[in-house]
């Protein structure tokens, strides 16, 4: 579903990604974790070419964002992306929010993204409040209602880039459980996250980066448990990280 190939990524003379290679299959949910400015979320932004990059490839289900004839806004509505911090219009109603894309993107009608719109809606546990605007939602329910928006667009992937790292830390499994499901019903993800039960819970693979590299790219079971055959900054990662 998703091939990336040696990609490398530079800010100016700062390089922030080196020769990252990688493959997520279809239905395979893959955790990208590792310490703060490790490049996890530069990552995930260049696989729907929200970032450029300089060198290497990325191709998403047969379609290269390398090659300049890509309709990148085209493979962009293919590709469900959920923030850090939800992106929602706080102009608009739920309802609008989760219609607004699928009409000027996607070409439905109205009344069409308003059923789809609110099927998914539906799914994430928020029917109740199509009617609100963001600013009335806490902040787990407007993270929903940004899944529920991307699912609205049916994806063939989705990304998350830190999804419950802006929540408090009540609203947190609300966000998760939404994720869970999503995973058990066999989405393919790709997820830059901290919560290290949700990726030992429903991961089918660990990515760990540091300093713009993939230093580990394993199954979840090896990552988690044998720590020993990790690399040293990876193990010191788990160590900081599972003793609490």
């Amino acid at each position: 579903m998703i091939e990336i190939k040696n990609v490398s990524k530079w800010y100016g003379p700062f390089q922030v990604l080196t020769d990252c290679s990688t493959k997520i299959e279809k239905g395979e949910v893959v955790v990208v974790c590792g310490p703060s400015g490790s490049g996890k979320s530069t990552l995930i932004k260049t696989v729907n070419a929200l970032e450029p990059f300089q060198k290497g490839d990325i191709v998403v289900d047969g379609v290269s964002l390398a090659d300049p004839k890509t309709h990148l806004p085209r493979l962009r509505s293919r590709v469900g992306m959920v923030f850090q911090h939800f992106e929602l219009f706080p102009h608009l109603s739920v309802t609008e929010n989760l219609t607004i894309a699928q009409i000027k993107v996607l070409g439905r009608t109205p009344e069409d993204a308003k059923a789809r719109g609110l099927k998914m809606l539906d799914r994430v546990g928020l029917s109740a409040h199509k009617d609100k605007f963001p600013g009335q939602l806490s902040g787990g329910q407007q993270q929903r209602v940004a899944i529920a928006r991307a699912l609205s667009m049916d994806p063939i992937v989705m990304l998350f880039d830190e999804p419950t790292s802006a929540l408090d830390p009540e609203m947190v499994g609300e966000v998760l459980d939404v994720m869970v499901k999503l995973a058990q019903e066999g989405m393919t993800m790709m997820c830059v996250t901290h919560e290290m039960g949700f990726a030992k819970k429903v991961s089918s693979r660990v990515i760990f980066m540091d300093a713009g590299k993939i230093i580990e790219d394993c199954k979840r079971e090896e990552f988690f448990g044998n720590p020993e055959a990790r690399s040293p900054r990876a193990k010191d990662f788990l160590n900081k990280i599972l003793q609490h």
